[in-house]
């Protein structure tokens, strides 16, 4: 089953330093009907203006992953990190009992836009983490990308729950297939580009909800950036 979330449907938010599309409930936008899928609870398509963003604020029992895809982000917790990110690089934090952090752009003329992504964990009151990696861009290019997993998987970034994530640059009439286990399923975003998944035509912004199929089959329709994430259904 194959379910479009164009993103004109989707909720948002404009503080002036902020823009914000959000796929599902989160601060001003409410919808009860929209509160999650599987374990994924929140991705906020963020555009953070120069010399803003995020102060410090607290977080706990969340596993939340940022993937930069333009300009670079700058984070500080209170477990003593400190580092800058940019394009199609990843960081993730799982909160624990209860962590502190910042994220900034700290450029003076370039907007940040990020994928911010919640994931509930397994269980409340996880040990804390922190990391990221820096992913290089033929990695991504016309590849399917496993860049976060469980810490029973293969990726470079690994979190308590048990998804895994994918990323890819997919050049114009390019495809690339996915096969789905039983009982999995699919939350899929279109970044940048457009692209036919499963006969399914996807403009940037735009969502895909995937349950109960046993492949995708993703096909470039211009030059298209995307990220989906796999979880037990």
């Amino acid at each position: 089953m194959l379910k479009k979330l164009p993103k004109e449907n989707m909720g948002g938010s404009n503080l002036g330093w902020l823009r914000s599309r959000f796929h599902f409930s989160f601060a001003e936008y409410y919808n009860p009907q929209n509160m999650n899928f599987g374990v994924l609870r929140v991705i906020n398509d963020d555009l953070i203006e120069p010399n803003s963003g995020f102060n410090t604020h607290p977080h706990s029992n969340m596993e939340i992953i940022s993937y930069v895809i333009d300009g670079e982000i700058t984070h500080k917790d209170s477990m003593g990190n400190e580092e800058t990110l940019k394009r199609g690089e990843v960081q993730y934090l799982s909160a624990g009992d209860g962590i502190y952090h910042s994220e900034h752009n700290l450029h003076n003329s370039k907007i940040l836009r990020l994928l911010q992504i919640w994931i509930l964990p397994p269980k409340n009151g996880l040990p804390k983490l922190y990391g990221s990696h820096k992913f290089k861009e033929e990695e991504r290019k016309n590849n399917l990308l496993n860049i976060v997993s469980s810490t029973n998987g293969e990726a470079k970034v690994k979190i308590h729950q048990d998804i895994n994530m994918y990323v890819s640059e997919l050049d114009k009439n390019k495809e690339l297939e996915y096969d789905i286990k039983t009982n999995r399923q699919i939350y899929f975003v279109l970044i940048e580009g457009k692209a036919n998944i499963n006969d399914i035509i996807l403009d940037y912004g735009d969502a895909l909800e995937i349950t109960e199929e046993k492949s995708i089959k993703i096909e470039a329709l211009e030059n298209s950036h995307f990220l989906f994430i796999e979880m037990a259904s």
